[in-house]
């Protein structure tokens, strides 16, 4: 059992010391930015166990808040403050700039969705979501929204694909076994 816990330690180690060798390539160009950013995606898909891939969503999903020019960095932080008070409405105007001024920045399509979906623009929120998975196929913070949207309009079908590219991209995500399990059980009536 110590051999075990060690072993896991150690690799729980090695994950945290990429993420701080990766940390200063991603205050680099954005070309640099973007192999950062691949670099942490391989090592999500690679992680040990729960708390390793934790991190790394963590690192990643920084790292896309972080990706836009400091005006739209700024608009992205204004965002996300309204959000969480509660204001979608000018969060989803805070987004919207951010996505006139880059509208490359899968981020922010992601963000706006997660607005919208809040304010109850279902259908914005899913249109958002499917022009950040063409910006970037491996968000899987996009797909969680889009299994959780499906989940809430009962299309287990929907939530079960969308769920599979989560688990492709972050096959350690925490419950993400047991989620893919309970959603192939209600999209195709298997029991597994």
């Amino acid at each position: 059992m110590g051999m075990c816990r060690s072993w896991q330690g150690t690799l729980y180690a090695v994950v945290l010391a990429i993420l701080c060798l990766a940390a200063p390539v991603l205050a680099q160009t954005p070309n640099d930015k973007g192999a950062a950013t691949d670099k942490l995606l391989d090592a999500l898909k690679a992680a040990p166990n729960e708390q390793a891939a934790a991190a790394l969503e963590g690192q990643i999903e920084q790292t896309w808040l972080h990706a836009g020019t400091p005006t739209v960095t700024l608009l992205m932080s204004r965002g996300l403050r309204s959000l969480e008070a509660g204001q979608d409405d000018e969060a989803v105007g805070s987004f919207s700039d951010a996505i006139t001024l880059q509208p490359e920045m899968a981020e922010a399509w992601r963000q706006r969705a997660r607005a919208r979906y809040h304010a109850g623009d279902v259908n914005g929120a899913i249109h958002d979501l499917e022009q950040t998975v063409q910006l970037e196929p491996r968000d899987f913070a996009a797909f969680r929204t889009l299994t959780d949207i499906a989940t809430a309009r009962e299309d287990w079908k929907g939530a079960y694909a969308a769920w599979q590219k989560v688990m492709e991209i972050d096959p350690k995500t925490a419950g993400g076994e047991e989620r893919l399990r309970l959603l192939k059980r209600k999209a195709v009536g298997e029991d597994t």
